[in-house]
């Protein structure tokens, strides 16, 4: 019974003072919150009210989309803004496929009408999904890094867990990216970098 099914999101502090935001689809709450308990105690962690830690991570419907050829991006902002499409975007060329995509972000609540929009324009959506950005990041040292990315990695053995983002900051050389899941990188000090599985 689809009906039974509902997203749920958990959020707290893991290891480190790290802020742990877990997106899951259950059709057993119960279940679900004590497999997601178990693994914030085993690292020491705390689990939060709903909404306790939403001030730290910036909610967008993101859409990722085949190029046109020949797209003006300028003029192509200009008009989707109006839908709810945010003026920050994302490109990435694949040399294997020799073909460029493209990123936008918007506001939630502009899912359906963003969708419509890119789907009556005749773009090809590769993929379309909310996602959660953290907008203030936490230093942690390799170590540190080590264990919070154990955590995440077994939060994402659970079945009913569809997505876990963090705060957590890489170091990388002169620019850091923050991990929102254990794969997915979408946020840099330079620029947003967004990756499609």
């Amino acid at each position: 019974d689809k009906s039974a099914w509902k997203s749920v999101t958990y959020e707290g502090y893991g290891p480190h003072g790290v802020a742990v935001f877990v997106d899951t689809l259950t059709d057993n709450t119960t279940r679900t919150v004590a497999d997601v308990r178990s693994v914030f105690n085993k690292f020491s962690g705390n689990m939060g009210t709903t909404g306790s830690l939403s001030f730290l991570f910036d909610h967008y419907s993101q859409f990722t989309f085949k190029k046109k050829e020949g797209l003006d991006m300028d003029e192509f902002i200009l008009e989707a803004i109006e839908y709810g499409v945010s003026d920050e975007y994302d490109v990435e060329y694949d040399e294997e496929k020799d073909e460029t995509t493209i990123t936008v972000y918007g506001d939630p609540k502009s899912f359906a009408q963003i969708q419509k929009y890119l789907e009556e324009n005749g773009f090809e959506i590769t993929s379309a999904e909310f996602t959660y950005v953290p907008n203030d990041l936490k230093e942690v040292t390799d170590e540190q890094r080590e264990t919070i990315d154990k955590m995440v990695e077994r939060l994402e053995e659970f079945d009913d867990v569809q997505n876990v983002y963090t705060n957590m900051k890489y170091s990388c050389g002169s620019w850091c990216v923050a991990v929102l899941t254990a794969v997915h990188w979408l946020f840099s000090s330079v620029d947003p970098i967004g990756f499609a599985l």
